[in-house]
């Protein structure tokens, strides 16, 4: 290999073509047959497939409830309901994640107060959120970032001080596990998509998994009628919701939403779930392989738990790389990624979702015209921030980049790859 780097005019280093090592979901003639069965029977708004797949997935998380809806923000947005969120309240989240961890909150007329994310984990900071709390706070949320567990044990002792519940959004991280238990299982509730980027991905759809039996019932009566009314039960002998502030409102959803999982994906993520634990475990392979192929370059640390600690990636979803400058003479996120590509791997690129605490819909969005921003419209604390308030947030694609999602563990082609991230990072001198 030369060690001239090719955007200096070197020759390129890698050229592999092998689109199958990336190619997800897996597809078999079970889960072609599973989805076509629904068709033909013309059961694509029943709940009986869906039903099934919720105690499937219950056992697989661990958790005892389990409640499918039709994509990871109802998941979410019925969460933060069934947590008490409502008008004039405020939850914590952080800033650096998908914009449907934080826009439910708004729609119930709530404020959010975003915090920094660990430079390390990309996940929520515990050292940001307890003097965030106020006598309105609610809910924390956690998002295990690329399925990088976040903190529990210090977010759950911040929650339970403070008496407020924590919601992990595990939409990156199914099948990933904190000190041996998995993720979903430790907070109070626990939304996640399933949509067809996912590291468990059935089309578009969404799961609630918990083990608070009234969190489960609220979660219900916000977004499945279907399930509350006399004529729909869900347990032959007794209705879904017993409790009484809710029971009296049976067959009307409480949040005015439809959050019903369509069958198709129910009975695809059954057939799915058959084979997800190995499928996960080849992905770990794979990418772990790739980290230890790294150990030890300059600038490149990777994006994952201690070994030995309990702790996994799961499906290691949208996979990331840690990048630190101070390592390579200073040298920058984005002319590193633009060094790899000119090596001939097209897909790396500085990496974190944008900062969410900076965008104009959470300082002057009027979502329910009432002349001034929901954030403030419910007489919420002002907890607006600007520029310079969360500072690795704001300067994520300084901190971090994107790496090969591999789902199959083929050591040879693995190897190839990994020498294209050390090269440029054992010749960053050449760029400066």
């Amino acid at each position: 290999m030369s060690a001239k780097l090719a955007l200096l005019g070197g020759p390129k280093s890698f050229n592999l073509n092998v689109p199958e090592l990336f190619h997800w979901p897996i597809v078999t003639k079970e889960d072609e047959d599973a989805v076509l069965d629904v068709m033909r029977q013309g059961k694509f708004s029943g709940t009986d497939i869906t039903k099934e797949f919720e105690k499937e997935w219950a056992a697989y998380n661990g958790t005892q409830y389990a409640l499918g809806t039709c994509n990871g923000t109802a998941a979410i947005h019925a969460s933060l309901w069934a947590c008490g969120v409502g008008a004039g309240d405020e939850v914590i989240c952080p800033s650096m994640t998908y914009w449907a961890t934080a826009t439910p909150a708004l729609m119930l007329g709530a404020a959010v107060n975003f915090a920094d994310v660990d430079r390390n984990t990309l996940c929520i900071d515990p050292n940001d959120i307890e003097h965030r709390i106020s006598p309105r706070t609610k809910a924390i949320l956690v998002v295990h970032y690329t399925g990088h567990p976040a903190d529990m044990d210090a977010i759950m002792a911040i929650a339970r001080k403070h008496n407020v519940k924590v919601i992990e959004d595990v939409s990156h991280a199914q099948g990933a596990l904190y000190k041996g238990r998995m993720l979903g299982s430790i907070g109070d509730i626990s939304p996640m998509s399933m949509m067809g980027g996912k590291g468990f991905a059935i089309g578009e759809a969404g799961m609630i998994v918990t083990n608070d039996n009234e969190l489960y019932q609220r979660a219900v009566a916000f977004g499945h009628y279907e399930r509350t009314g006399v004529a729909s039960r869900y347990n032959p002998a007794v209705d879904v919701i017993s409790l009484p502030e809710l029971k009296q409102y049976a067959g009307m959803p409480m949040g005015g939403c439809k959050h019903r999982m369509n069958q198709t994906c129910a009975a695809l993520g059954r057939t799915q779930l058959k084979r997800f634990p190995e499928r996960i475990q080849a992905i770990q392979d794979a990418l772990n392989r790739f980290w230890d192929l790294l150990d030890g370059v300059p600038g490149l640390k990777a994006h994952r738990p201690p070994k030995d600690s309990g702790s996994t990636m799961g499906c290691w979803y949208a996979a990331t790389g840690l990048y630190r400058a101070e390592e390579l003479g200073g040298l920058s996120c984005a002319r590193f990624t633009e060094a790899v590509r000119a090596e001939g791997w097209r897909q790396c690129w500085p990496a974190g979702n944008a900062a969410l605490h900076l965008h104009p819909y959470f300082h002057t969005a009027d979502i329910f015209h009432q002349g001034q921003p929901t954030m403030l419209a419910f007489g919420q604390r002002d907890v607006r921030q600007g520029p310079g308030t969360l500072p690795i947030s704001e300067n994520i694609g300084q901190h971090c980049y994107t790496i090969p999602w591999f789902k199959h563990d083929r050591p040879e082609e693995i190897r190839q790859f990994a020498d294209v991230y050390r090269k440029v990072a054992e010749h960053a001198d050449q760029l400066l």
